[in-house]
């Protein structure tokens, strides 16, 4: 039972966490994150982050692996919006 909870503990942190790499990819192809919100992003990341303290605080490592991958993919999003357009 235990592996069952696992796998689809992974396949949902997989599939959310992978639902970010276009717009990272859009990112840094165009340069441009002119239609990203720094409010949503923002939010967004802290969030994650506290999923990822979540995670580890409970030793669930889907949980933390999938939250540790997202805050990178957001955080990278965040800081190139900050960069190219300030907070708007």
């Amino acid at each position: 039972m235990d592996f069952l909870v696992n796998l689809m503990g992974f396949s949902a942190a997989i599939l959310t966490t992978i639902a970010f790499v276009p717009q990272v990819i859009k990112v840094l192809r165009t340069r441009s994150t002119r239609d990203v919100s720094s409010g949503m992003y923002a939010l967004f990341t802290t969030g994650v982050a506290l999923w990822f303290c979540y995670g580890v605080m409970i030793g669930s490592w889907p949980v933390i692996v999938a939250n540790a991958v997202t805050l990178v993919l957001a955080g990278l999003v965040l800081v190139m919006k900050i960069r190219m357009d300030g907070w708007s």
